[in-house]
């Protein structure tokens, strides 16, 4: 897998749109990088950009946009209502795929060296690049903020880990590190109180509050949340008070745990919440979790589309009062999937018929498969979702939510593979068309169709193993599923089987032109056997829909 990061810079400048641009057109000026967010705030005077790309190409990109930020912010007339430091506050790295936290931390060492050396910025280390964990926290760091460094950066202990020991008036200083994945998340209070949103931050976040005892020490309690930062702060653009969080590992306190936390702790004070914000790109699975978390809590299936998850996650934590909450522009998959792997899928029906009728030769039966195999779970988690709700059975509503869920998962798996068959088809279609004058042309050509044509074998094989497994959910309706819905889960037992027939079809007519005949024998026995199976499976579930039916 290659190598993927993210860079999350953080510029002191939320207000002048011209300068915030100018630093972003270094980002994408750099091959091999996409700037996937910005997003400027005014009344705290900073600007969160988000891009991801391969190590190299982020570090170059991080590096010019920290030397423009250093050319056009001035620190010496910043005001906001964030802790900053300098031009480039802070700029973390974080692994994506393909690559360690440790790896990561290199190239975070590598950027902070350049930066020091080249810029003759004063540069900190902090989180997994800071090998002093007694300096490796971002708020210990910091604190004293850019007007208290002309003094703290003259101490011993506080000498920068690259770059000039005085402090830049104009540019300030930065922090640069690698972490895990950050959420910057705020919830929005029906107060104007400062003091009353802190108090609230010091009940849930992680460091808690001091408190004088009796005997005058000082004793910390800590807060109902782990992995959470938090302050309180007044944003005079909205007029109200917020809790500003962020979620350092949202494996371990997620997004709607953190809400309903807040929530809780607001309450006992006398303050409601109504709503929050997402600052900044969130992982798919925060939104996904938190869309379950709230239908579990009513009771309600969580098997529904992901759409609709994000919808109930959006509605249930207030994410759009402040503004609109666009998924394709928030969600960090979202932003990096391709629109040509998903091409057939968004046509609308009518388009994938006509498509389909066309005289191209894609998509074809490989695509066709996989679609019918979608639609025959889609209707099996239907069931399971119209039992789950049904009136009297509310006793069983998480039997049959778990039922949608695994139907979910087919679903998404097989309409992943409709554009994914037409790509093998098209990858082939390439592979033909390759040069052959030389031996070598000859050889790399011939090469790039047998890998091809693998990947073409595999892709429908993938289907039948799909539709297959998805029978188990159609069977389950089938037998206990709301009995009104019995002739869709036959329906679906149909399609299931002609998806599985159909891909069959298509591998061992892609397997016909590999040269790996150990291989080729053995996916042609296992679909054999797969479509076996599933013609067995078929008439069970076709005896129980017609003994319901009755007629």
């Amino acid at each position: 897998m290659q190598p993927i990061i993210e860079c999350v810079p953080n510029f002191s400048e939320g207000a002048d749109l011209n300068i915030i641009k100018q630093i972003t057109d270094q980002v994408e000026s750099v091959e091999g990088v996409r700037l996937l967010n910005v997003d400027p705030g005014k009344a705290t005077n900073r600007t969160v950009v988000t891009f991801v790309g391969n190590p190299e190409a982020v570090i170059e990109a991080a590096f010019l946009a920290i030397k423009k930020a250093g050319e056009l912010i001035d620190m010496t007339k910043h005001r906001g209502e964030h802790p900053r430091m300098g031009a480039t506050d802070v700029c973390p790295l974080v692994p994506i795929s393909g690559i360690s936290m440790e790896e990561t931390a290199k190239y975070a060492q590598k950027l902070a060296k350049k930066v020091g050396e080249e810029l003759q910025i004063p540069v900190y280390l902090y989180e997994a690049a800071q090998p002093d964990k007694k300096r490796s926290n971002l708020s210990v760091i910091r604190a004293g903020e850019y007007e208290g460094f002309f003094k703290k950066i003259k101490q011993p202990e506080w000498k920068p880990d690259f770059g000039p020991s005085t402090f830049d008036a104009n540019r300030g200083g930065t922090v640069i590190g690698a972490r895990d994945f950050l959420v910057a998340y705020n919830v929005n209070l029906n107060t104007t109180s400062t003091r009353r949103a802190n108090a609230i931050a010091f009940d849930v976040r992680e460091a808690g509050r001091k408190l004088k005892t009796e005997n005058g020490e000082f004793k910390t309690i800590p807060g109902s949340l782990k992995s959470v930062k938090a302050i309180g702060w007044y944003i005079e653009e909205y007029g109200v008070a917020q809790i500003s969080m962020n979620l350092t590992n949202i494996n371990i306190t997620p997004v709607h745990i953190a809400f309903d936390e807040v929530c809780k702790k607001a309450e006992a004070r006398g303050i409601r919440v109504t709503g929050s914000e997402l600052v900044g790109l969130v992982p798919l699975h925060a939104l996904l979790e938190a869309g379950k978390y709230f239908l579990k809590k009513q009771k309600r299936s969580t098997g529904v589309s992901e759409n609709e998850l994000i919808k109930i996650a959006v509605k249930s934590m207030g994410l759009d009062e402040l503004g609109p909450f666009k998924p394709e522009e928030r969600i960090i998959e979202y932003m990096l999937r391709s629109k040509a792997d998903s091409k057939l899928v968004n046509m609308s029906l009518s388009d994938f018929a006509d498509e389909t009728a066309s005289e191209s030769p894609a998509p074809g039966g490989g695509s066709i498969a996989a679609y019918t195999g979608a639609l025959g779970v889609s209707l099996a988690t239907m069931v399971a979702n119209l039992s789950s709700h049904k009136k009297g059975w509310d006793d069983r509503w998480e039997e049959f939510s778990n039922w949608a869920d695994k139907g979910e998962l087919y679903k998404k798996e097989l309409i992943r593979l409709v554009d994914a068959d037409t790509k093998a088809f098209n990858q082939i279609m390439t592979a033909f068309g390759l040069p052959k004058s030389t031996e070598e042309e000859k050889a790399t050509r011939t090469k790039a169709i047998q890998e091809a044509t693998k990947f073409a074998i595999d892709i429908p094989f993938k289907v039948m193993q799909a539709s297959y497994d998805s029978m188990e959910v159609i069977k389950a309706m089938a037998a206990t599923g709301n009995p009104n819905s019995i002739s869709d889960a036959g329906v679906g037992a149909l399609c299931a089987r002609s998806a599985v027939m159909g891909a069959f079809m298509n591998v061992r007519i892609n397997a016909a032109g590999y040269d790996d005949k150990d291989f080729v024998a053995d996916i042609l026995n296992r679909g054999r056997e797969i479509e076996n199976k599933t013609i067995a499976l078929e008439a069970e579930i076709l005896k129980i829909v017609d003994g319901k039916i009755g007629n």
